[in-house]
C-alpha cells in the first residue's frame, strides 16, 4: 500500500460517497478503507487501475463487477464476492461465503481461507485460487476459466459444467452431473503452475503435481432422441 494512499473510515463517511470515489479515481491511486464493519457491496464497479486495501470483514458483493485493478480484503467476506469480475485482481485473506466469484469473465480472484458452496457458479473466464475448501456446487454450470482448490471440494463439484477446468489438491466428496477427472497433461501444469505463482500467499507452498483435474465430460452436450423417449414415459407414468 502507498504511503500516499487516501484514507476513509466508514464510520465516518458513508459508502456512497467511498465507491463514488473510487470510481473518479485515476489509474495509479491508493486507497484504504477502515472499519467496514461488515457493509455491503464495498468498492464495487472499479474502472480504473488502482489499488484499494479494506481493514477488515465486508458484507454482499464486495468489489462486484471488478474492472481494473487490485483490491485486497483483510478479512472475511460473505455472499457474492467478485461477481461478474471482468479482469484485475481481487483477493480476501479470510473466508468467502456463498457464490465467490460467480458468473466472472476475467482477471483472478483469491480466496485465502475457504469459500462456501457454489464458489465459481456459471464462471465465464475468471481464475479463482482457494487456499482452502470449497463448498458444495462448486463450477456448477462453470463454462471457462479455472478453479484451483488448495484444500477439499465438497459435493457435486462441477455439476453441468462445460469447458471450465477445476484443479483440487486435496479430497472431492462428490462430483456433479458430467463431471469427469481428466488426464493432467503438461499444458496444464503449466497453467495450474503460473496460478499458483499469482497467489502464493494463499495457495500455501502447494505445487502443481499434488493437484488433480477434473472437467466436463461432454456427455450433455448434445441431444438424443433417447432423451424424448425418456421424457415421454415419465409423462404418462405420472399422468
Amino acid at each position: 500500500m502507498s504511503e500516499t494512499a487516501r484514507v476513509f473510515d466508514l464510520a465516518e463517511v458513508t459508502k456512497r460517497e467511498l465507491n463514488q470515489t473510487l470510481h473518479d479515481a485515476a489509474d495509479g491511486e491508493s486507497f484504504e478503507v477502515i472499519n467496514p464493519r461488515g457493509a455491503h457491496a464495498v468498492a464495487c464497479g472499479i474502472t480504473t487501475d488502482i489499488e484499494v486495501v479494506v481493514r477488515g470483514s465486508v458484507g454482499y458483493y464486495c468489489a462486484g463487477m471488478h474492472q481494473q485493478g487490485r483490491v485486497r480484503v483483510e478479512g472475511n467476506a460473505s455472499t457474492g464476492l467478485a461477481e461478474n469480475i471482468m479482469s484485475g485482481t481481487v483477493h480476501i485473506t479470510g473466508n468467502a461465503t456463498m457464490s465467490a466469484g460467480a458468473t466472472g469473465c476475467g482477471g483472478l480472484l483469491v480466496v485465502g481461507g475457504n469459500a462456501g458452496a457454489r464458489c465459481g457458479i456459471s464462471m465465464k473466464g475468471v481464475d479463482i485460487v482457494v487456499g482452502g475448501n470449497v463448498g458444495h456446487m462448486s463450477a456448477f454450470m462453470a463454462q471457462a476459466g479455472n478453479l484451483v482448490v488448495c484444500g477439499d471440494a465438497a459435493a457435486d463439484l462441477g455439476d453441468s459444467i462445460y469447458e471450465a477446468q477445476i484443479f483440487v489438491r486435496g479430497d472431492v466428496e462428490s462430483l456433479g452431473a458430467d463431471c469427469v477427472e481428466k488426464e493432467m497433461r503438461p499444458e496444464h501444469l503449466d497453467t495450474l503452475g503460473a496460478l499458483l505463482a499469482a497467489a502464493a500467499d494463499a495457495a500455501g507452498g502447494a505445487v502443481p503435481s499434488e493437484f488433480r483435474r477434473y472437467g466436463s465430460a461432454r456427455r450433455l452436450y448434445n441431444f438424443t432422441i433417447d432423451d424424448v423417449d425418456a421424457a415421454q414415459a415419465a409423462g404418462e407414468a405420472a399422468a
